[in-house]
C-alpha cells in the first residue's frame, strides 16, 4: 500500500466519524424532543436511534458500493472502494458503540429494548447490505451496458 493510500484512509476515516458523530447526535437530539425532557435526563431511555441509523446506513451504503464495484469494476476503482468502503464507511459505522448500547440497555433491566436493539441490528443491517448489494448490482450493470 503507498504512503497516499495511507494517507487517504487516515482522513476518509476520520470524515466517517465525524459523519457518525453527526448523524448520530441529530438522530438522538430528533428522537429526544419527541420523547419530551424526561428522555433527556437519562442517556439510554430508548433503543438508541442514532447509532442504529448510523449502522443501518454504512450497511447500505457499503453493500451499494461493493455491488457496483462487482458489477462494474471498470466504473470503480479499487482505490476508491479501498478509501470509500474502508476508510470512510469504516469510520462511519460503529460495531462496538452499538454493542455498548446494548450492554447498557441489558445492565438497565431493559430486556424488551435490549432484544428489540438487538433484532434491529442484525436483521436491519443484513437487509440494509442485502437492498445495498442488490441496487448496486444493478446499478452497476446498468452503467456496464451503457458504456
Amino acid at each position: 500500500m503507498t504512503p497516499a493510500t495511507w494517507v487517504a484512509l487516515a482522513v476518509a476515516g476520520g470524515l466517517g466519524a465525524v459523519a457518525r458523530f453527526t448523524v448520530d447526535a441529530r438522530v438522538s437530539a430528533a428522537a429526544a424532543r419527541r420523547r419530551g425532557d424526561r428522555a433527556r435526563r437519562r442517556r439510554i431511555d430508548v433503543i438508541p436511534l442514532g447509532t442504529i441509523t448510523v449502522n443501518l446506513s454504512a450497511c447500505f451504503l457499503l453493500g451499494l458500493l461493493s455491488g457496483a464495484a462487482t458489477a462494474a469494476p471498470s466504473w470503480v476503482h479499487p482505490w476508491i472502494s479501498t478509501v470509500a468502503g474502508t476508510g470512510f464507511l469504516g469510520g462511519y459505522s460503529t460495531f462496538s458503540t452499538a454493542s455498548v448500547e446494548g450492554a447498557r440497555l441489558l445492565l438497565d433491566g431493559r430486556g424488551d429494548a435490549t432484544l428489540m436493539h438487538a433484532l434491529v441490528l442484525t436483521a436491519g443491517t443484513l437487509a440494509a447490505a442485502a437492498v445495498g448489494l442488490w441496487v448496486g448490482t444493478r446499478g452497476g450493470s446498468v452503467l456496464v451496458r451503457a458504456a
